[in-house]
C-alpha cells in the first residue's frame, strides 16, 4: 500500500507445492486416515477472512461505510487481514509435520511483512522516515520465503534430473529477464535521491523479481502442468505483478492515490498462501519427472529473451534486463545441446537394443543378418563359417523346470558360446533355442570350431542333458548369397538333428507323432497336460525322476485312444452305455501300447490310473486315496483342467477361473485335495496357463 518514496507494496507471494500424505502427521484433530484436513479452527479463521477481504474491497471500490471508516479499513482491517494469514499459515506448521520446514520458513517471512506492516501503521503513525526499519522488515520478507520455496520444491522432486533443473533455471532467467525490463526498469527511471533512497528503492523490485523468477521456475519444473493449487497461486502472483506495475505506472505520474481496489489485491495474495497451505492433498501437486516435454521451456523462455532484446532495441534498458534476457538465451541453448545429445543416445541405445537379443545380450536374427551381407560383400580371400545350432533336449527342461530355468539356462549358454568363439567371430541368438556363430576359419579349422561351439552349448545335471545339433557353411565357397547361406545351413542343421534322432529313436516320440496324425488336436492337448502336470508337481516336491515320468505319462495319457473309433471320439452328442463302456477302456489300452515297448511299463501303470477318482468311483480299477499313484493324480487334475478350458463338439469352452472353480469343488470326491491346493497354488502365481489362452481349438 505504500509508495516508491516509501516502503513498497508487499504483494508478491509464494507458491505452493502439495503436501506428501506418506510423510503425513495424523496426531492432531485436524486429520483423518485419508489425510490432511482443515481443521474448524482454520476454517473460521478462513471465513474471518473472507468476510474482512470482502468488506475491504466494498469500502474501497464503492466507499461501503463511508469515511468514516477509512482509518479503520486501511489500518485495523488490512493488518487483520495480514495477521490472519500468518496465524493460518503457523497453524499448519504446529499441525503437520509434512514439509514443516518449509512452510516455518515461509511463516516467517510472512511474519516480517506483517511486522512492517505493524511498525508502518502502528509505529510510525503512518509517516515513517525513508528508509526506516519498517523497510528492514519488509526486505526481511524475501529470504526465508526463498528458502521455504525451494525446500517445497526439492522435497516432491523424485530425483534429481540436471535437464529438468536447467529449464527451471532457464524460466527463471527468462521471468527475471522480463521482470527487469518492466518492473525494474520503472523504478530505476523513476527514482532519485540520497543513495539509501535509490539502493532501497530497487531492492524491493529486485526481490520481487526474484520471486517471480522462481514461481515461473517451478511452472517449468511440472511440465506447465502445475496443478489446481499452483495454477490458483500462479494467479495471485500475476495479479500482485499486475497491481505493482499498474502501481509504479502511478507513482512515477503522480496519480497514486492510497485506498483503492490496487490495495486490495495484495493482502488477497498473502491470505491465498494461507488458503494453499490447507489444500487436502488430492489436490496437490507432486512433479513427476517423466514424460516431460522437451522444447515446450525453451522455446518459452527463448521468446520472452528475444522480446526483452527487441524491446532495448526501441527503448534502452538497463543493462540487467540485458544481461539475463543473454543468460536466458545461454540457457536456452544449452538446454538445446542436452536435447540432442540425449536423442543420440537414444537412437544409439535403439539401434544397439535393435541388434541385440535381450535375454543373452548376443547379436539378434537382425544383427546376423547384416553381418553376414558386410562379410559376403567383404570376403575375397578369406574363407568364413556360418554355424547355426538347435538345442537338443531343451523342451523337456523346460518343462520339467519352467521358463524362468529355461531362460537362466539359455543366458548361461549364449555365454559360454560368446567365449568359446570370441577369438574367430560373433555369436547369435536366433530365436527360442537356436545359436548361430560366424567367424572366420584359419587353415580350413570349421570343425575345431564348430566342436568348440558345441561343447559351449552342452550342459548336464540331474534329471537332464542339454546337447546341440548344428549345420555349417563354409563362406563364400559353398554360398555367395545370404539366403544360400541361410537355407544351406539350415538344411544341414536338421539332417544332422535327424540323424541323431535315428540313432537313439523314442519310442514315445513314436507314439506321439502317431496320435498328432490321427488327431492334431489330441497331441495338443497332450503337451499342455504335461506342461500343467510339472507345474503342479514341482509345487509337490516330486523329484527329477519321477518327474520325467511324469511328464512322458501326461503325453501319453490319451494313446489308448488311437484304438477308440473317430465316432466315438468326435460325437457331438451324449455317449450311450455301450460307447461308454468302449471309451473307459482306453487307460487299459494305453498301458498295454506303453507295455509293448521298452522302458514304458512303468509310464504304462500310470496311464492306466489316470482316471480313476480319489472317492474310488473312477475307472478302470475303482481304487481310491493314496492307492491311486501320485503322478497320476497329477495328471487327472490337469487333463480336466485342460479339458474344460478347451472347446468341445459338444459344449463351449470355460474360463480360466470358472474351471479352478469346478477343480475346488470336485476336490475329496473326483480329485486329491492336496492335488487341487497345489493347482490352485500354480495357478494363483501364474504358473500354469490355460488352453483357452490360445487360439479356440476342438479336441478329442
Amino acid at each position: 500500500m505504500r509508495g516508491i518514496w516509501g516502503p513498497w507494496p508487499r504483494g508478491l507471494k509464494t507458491p505452493h507445492i502439495g503436501t506428501d500424505t506418506r510423510a503425513m502427521d495424523f496426531a492432531a484433530p485436524a486429520f483423518t486416515a485419508r489425510g490432511l484436513r482443515t481443521p474448524r479452527s482454520v476454517r473460521v479463521l478462513e471465513a474471518l477472512a473472507f468476510v474482512g477481504l470482502t468488506f475491504f474491497v466494498l469500502h474501497v471500490q464503492f466507499g461501503t461505510g463511508g469515511a468514516g471508516v477509512d482509518d479503520f479499513a486501511n489500518r485495523w482491517l488490512y493488518n487483520a487481514l495480514i495477521l490472519l494469514a500468518v496465524a493460518i499459515c503457523g497453524l499448519r506448521v504446529a499441525w503437520v509435520r509434512a514439509d514443516r520446514a518449509a512452510w516455518l520458513a515461509i511463516t516467517l517471512g510472512l511474519g516480517f511483512w506483517a511486522a512492517g506492516e505493524l511498525c508502518y501503521d502502528f509505529g510510525y503513525g503512518g509517516a515513517p522516515p525513508y528508509p526506516s526499519i519498517a523497510d528492514v522488515f519488509y526486505l526481511a520478507f524475501y529470504p526465508p520465503v526463498y528458502v521455504g520455496l525451494a525446500l517445497l520444491v526439492r522435497s516432491h522432486l523424485s530425483r534429481f534430473n540436471f535437464s529438468v533443473w536447467l529449464d527451471g533455471i532457464t524460466a527463471a532467467l527468462a521471468m527475471a529477464a522480463l521482470g527487469a525490463a518492466v518492473l525494474f526498469e520503472a523504478v530505476l527511471k523513476a527514482t532519485s535521491g540520497r543513495p539509501s533512497v535509490v539502493v532501497t528503492n530497487l531492492a524491493y523490485p529486485l526481490g520481487d523479481i526474484i520471486l517471480l523468477a522462481l514461481v515461473f521456475a517451478v511452472f517449468a519444473l511440472t511440465s506447465w502442468r502445475p496443478g489446481r493449487v499452483w495454477a490458483v497461486i500462479g494467479g495471485a502472483v500475476a495479479a500482485t505483478a499486475l497491481a505493482d506495475a499498474i502501481f509504479l505506472f502511478q507513482t512515477a505520474t503522480n496519480s497514486y492515490t492510497e485506498g483503492t481496489i490496487l490495495d486490495a489485491m495484495w493482502p488477497a495474495s498473502i491470505l491465498l498462501i494461507g488458503a494453499a497451505a490447507w489444500q487436502p492433498p488430492a489436490r496437490m501437486l507432486r512433479i513427476d519427472l517423466e514424460g516431460r516435454p522437451l522444447l515446450a521451456t525453451p522455446a518459452i523462455c527463448g521468446l520472452i529473451a528475444l522480446a526483452v532484446l527487441l524491446g532495448d532495441h526501441f527503448h534502452r534498458l538497463n543493462p540487467l534486463a540485458l544481461g539475463l534476457a543473454i543468460a536466458t538465451l545461454l540457457g536456452v541453448l544449452g538446454r538445446t545441446g542436452m536435447t540432442l545429445r540425449e536423442n543420440a543416445r537414444i537412437l544409439k541405445r535403439s539401434r544397439s537394443e535393435a541388434a541385440t537379443d535381450a535375454l543373452t545380450g548376443l547379436g539378434n536374427r537382425r544383427k546376423l543378418l547384416v553381418d553376414l551381407e558386410r562379410t559376403l560383400a567383404e570376403s575375397h580371400d578369406t574363407e568364413f563359417a556360418l554355424m547355426i545350432f538347435d538345442l537338443d533336449g531343451f523342451k523337456n527342461y523346460n518343462d520339467s523346470f519352467g521358463h524362468p530355468a529355461g531362460d537362466a539356462l539359455l543366458a548361461r549358454l549364449g555365454t559360454k558360446l560368446d567365449r568359446a568363439v570370441a577369438t574367430h567371430g560373433a555369436s547369435y541368438r536366433l530365436g527360442g533355442d537356436e545359436f548361430c556363430v560366424l567367424g572366420f576359419l584359419r587353415a580350413g579349422d570349421s570343425d575345431r570350431l564348430a566342436a568348440a561351439a558345441a561343447e559351449a552349448l552342452t550342459e548336464e545335471g540331474e534329471g537332464f542333458t542339454i546337447r546341440s545339433s548344428f549345420g555349417v557353411v563354409i563362406l563364400p565357397t559353398e554360398a555367395q548369397l545370404s539366403p544360400d547361406a541361410l537355407r544351406i545351413a539350415d538344411q544341414r542343421l536338421y539332417r544332422h538333428k535327424n540323424s541323431r534322432r535315428s540313432g537313439r529313436t523314442q519310442p514315445h516320440e513314436v507314439l506321439l507323432q502317431a496320435l498328432h496324425e490321427r488327431e492334431p488336436g489330441m497331441r495338443s492337448h497332450a503337451s499342455d497336460v504335461a506342461a500343467l502336470s510339472v507345474a503342479v508337481a514341482r509345487r509337490i516336491g516330486i523329484g527329477a525322476e519321477e518327474l520325467r515320468e511324469l511328464r512322458l505319462a501326461a503325453e501319453l495319457h490319451d494313446v489308448g485312444k488311437l484304438a477308440i473309433p473317430d465316432a466315438i471320439l468326435n460325437k457331438p452328442g451324449p455317449l450311450d452305455e455301450s460307447e461308454w463302456a468302449l471309451l473307459r477302456q482306453h487307460p487299459v489300452i494305453g498301458q498295454r501300447i506303453l507295455g509293448a515297448a521298452h522302458g514304458l511299463n512303468a509310464i504304462g501303470v500310470i496311464v492306466r490310473h489316470t482316471h480313476e477318482r480319489w472317492d474310488g468311483t473312477g475307472y478302470v480299477d475303482e481304487i481310491a486315496g493314496d492307492a491311486i499313484p501320485i503322478a497320476a493324480r497329477v495328471i487327472a487334475v490337469c487333463d480336466a483342467y485342460s479339458a474344460m478350458t478347451s472347446e468341445r463338439p459338444y459344449r463351449q469352452a470355460l474360463t480360466p477361473e470358472e474351471a479352478v472353480r469346478e477343480l475346488r469343488r470336485c476336490a475329496e470326491a473326483q480329485f486329491d485335495p492336496k492335488v487341487v491346493k497345489a493347482f490352485c497354488r500354480a495357478f494363483a502365481a501364474r504358473e500354469v496357463s490355460a488352453a483357452s489362452e490360445e487360439p479356440a481349438r476342438k479336441i478329442a
